[in-house]
Formats: structure tokens, sequence, C-alpha cells
């Protein structure tokens, strides 16, 4: 039988609602969505889709690292966007963090995401 470890951080944000921000198994960290909130405040950072991504992309690296991963370990994310306009924008930060052989992606348009964000990602990646 597989294990099944919750995954906490004070260096993320804490959860906004009944969920881990991540579930760790033998071989696999499946990370909760991320939205830009600042892990000291809780709340969400000033700033466009870039800033936000970046701050994503950082609370996404604490949770991994918590859990004994990387982004280089990533295999797969979901970016959820309030504007598909915003893709762009967003995929220029997305791609200072993935650089080399980057993981599978979906990219959506949704209707609303948490707190007003602008964008979320969630990620699924292999352990060290």
């Amino acid at each position: 039988m597989s294990s099944r470890t919750v995954i906490h951080t004070s260096n993320a944000p804490e959860p906004v609602g009944p969920y881990s921000q991540a579930i760790r198994t033998d071989s696999l960290v499946f990370l909760a969505g991320q939205v830009a909130l600042d892990p000291a405040t809780g709340e969400l950072i000033d700033g466009d889709v870039q800033a936000q991504t970046r701050q994503v992309l950082e609370n996404l690296k604490a949770v991994l690292a918590q859990a004994g991963s990387a982004l280089e370990r990533v295999v797969k994310t979901t970016v959820f966007l309030a504007d598909i306009a915003d893709f762009a924008a967003m995929n220029a930060i997305y791609g200072e963090y993935f650089t080399n052989e980057p993981p599978a992606r979906s990219a959506f348009q949704v209707a609303a995401l948490p707190k007003g964000a602008r964008v979320e990602i969630e990620v699924i990646a292999l352990l060290k």
C-alpha cells in the first residue's frame, strides 16, 4: 500500500479552505493550486499577472522544497487565468522558472479565481 503524507510549510500561504498545500505519495507530490498570496500576510500581492505569476511560482517552490522535490522535478502543471489575454505575460515569467525540459502543461481561462487573483497554478512533481 502506498503512503500518503500531508505537506505543510509556513513558507507558502496557508490554505484558504479545507485542503492541504500538498500530498506526498511514495513517488509523487501533488500540489494544490497556488494564487499570489504573500505567505507572511495571507493577502493577494499587488501587481499585474507577471508579478502574480512570480509569487505563485515562489509559493510552489516553497511547498515543493518542503515535500522533498523541486521545480526541476515537476512533470505537469495546470494554469488557470482570469483572462486568457494574460497568457503571453504569464508565459514570459513561467518560462524563467522552467528553462530546460519544461513540464507538460494545460492552461485555461476561468470565470474567477480566489481572492480576485489573475493566475493560479497547480503542479504534480516527482520526488527526489
